[in-house]
């Protein structure tokens, strides 16, 4: 832990420099690629239920991608040790661009069959696993206030992800669903060019000739260590199956059934313009605390739930989007940064591939489950229980004293 403690507060001494020349690419990769990512989940949702695959399709069609990415990220951050994070993200926008121009393919030229998007999506799943891990890893590599970093980062996602939804439902009114996953390809071909053009610090990483195995249990045990990470993981399983599992399936068929599909765009957008808020607060604020200080603001992300599930008016659900984005964002970088100043830079490969999967792992059965469990107990009413669980789980992100007690790393 000392190490680690020094080594941010080394990162934070070099200068406050965000905007170097790797920090740009860097920047760009993921915002070029982000654009694509934010509309393509729309357009998957509207191009499934346009093709009379319901709620239950949606979910299968997410589900196929979160599943093999909550399994194989682990192995996804033992490879970015391997083979560099570097090479490994340039591999996975490749393999990307190549299904996204497939499903491209599909939906303009021919009527896609379920399995068909399910493959496709599950491809994608095996490719984003291949890719996380070198996110978390990168950030501390190419700026020196890492903080700053993520927030720039995040304020970045935010705004494509308030653009994404919009375009997606403008581009699918007017040219369809294929449009918008080739525009994706292009982003992703986008992003590999410019890590290919990145050039990052060497990091020291296991022995080459240690076994697979060998570096997933080093990576385990990094992650175990830490009862404050474990802790949030434990919470965030019981969210992928109450939570983030039925919130797209359950909120796009209510939404685009009871107003249209523009709306939902328009809802999914106020909650992109609220992550750019919260990430614009964290570029600011640097609490002591800032797990405790997430956790107070991520109470806000339970209205998203509640206002689908009361039918509230479009104007209302907007803004409960907004102030749900906003408490997101700003837990997202608060999480983001205590992973990269508190983990030693040779595992955090590793311990980010444990803490993906973790937190990912229950999602693809929520979103399976959503379709069967709202048509016994109703859409609405599941919705209710999933803000209910949200206020929930902030609580006890509270109580837990490792949570609550986590101390920024700051210079000395």
């Amino acid at each position: 832990m000392a190490q680690a403690v020094q080594a941010g507060d080394q990162r934070e001494q070099a200068g406050p420099a965000v905007w170097s020349r790797s920090f740009g690419l860097f920047f760009t990769a993921r915002s070029v690629s982000m654009l694509g990512a934010a509309m393509v989940p729309f357009a998957t949702a509207v191009g499934v239920g346009g093709l009379g695959y319901g709620a239950t399709g949606v979910g299968l069609a997410l589900a196929a991608w979160m599943a093999p990415f909550a399994v194989l990220i682990l192995f996804g951050g033992v490879f970015a040790d391997r083979f560099t994070p570097r090479r490994m993200m340039i591999g996975a926008d490749t393999v990307r661009v190549v299904t996204q121009g497939a499903g491209a393919a599909l939906f303009v030229f021919d009527r896609p069959q379920l399995w068909q998007i399910l493959v496709i999506s599950a491809v994608n799943g095996v490719a984003a696993a291949m890719y996380q891990p070198g996110v978390s890893s990168t950030v501390p590599r190419v700026a020196s206030d890492v903080q700053k970093a993520n927030a720039t980062l995040r304020v970045s996602e935010s705004i494509m992800l308030l653009a994404g939804p919009g375009v997606a439902g403008a581009i699918v009114g007017f040219a369809g669903v294929g449009v918008v996953f080739a525009i994706d390809a292009v982003g992703f071909a986008i992003s590999a060019t410019c890590l290919l053009l990145l050039r990052l610090p060497v990091v020291a990483a296991p022995a080459a000739e240690a076994s697979m195995w060998r570096n997933l249990r080093g990576g385990w045990q990094e992650f175990r260590s830490r009862t404050w990470m474990w802790s949030v993981i434990l919470i965030w399983a019981v969210f992928g199956v109450t939570l983030f599992g039925p919130m797209i399936p359950l909120g796009s068929v209510l939404v685009t059934g009871r107003l249209d599909e523009a709306a939902y765009g328009l809802v999914m957008s106020a909650s992109g313009a609220g992550t750019i808020v919260g990430g614009l607060v964290a570029m600011r604020v640097r609490p002591v605390r800032p797990l405790m200080a997430g956790a107070i603001g991520l109470f806000g992300f339970g209205l998203e739930p509640l206002s689908i599930a009361a039918g509230a008016p479009l104007a209302i659900m907007m803004a409960a989007h907004v102030v749900g984005g906003a408490g997101w964002a700003f837990w997202s970088v608060m999480w983001a940064t205590s992973v990269q100043t508190q983990v030693p830079p040779e595992a955090l490969n590793r311990v980010t591939a444990y803490e993906v999967a973790g937190s990912t792992l229950f999602v693809p059965l929520g979103q399976v489950l959503a379709g069967p469990v709202a048509g016994l107990v109703g859409a609405r009413e599941l919705l209710a229980v999933s803000s209910v669980v949200a206020v929930a789980g902030c609580v006890a992100l509270l109580l837990v004293p490792a949570i609550r007690g986590l101390r920024r790393v700051a210079p000395a």
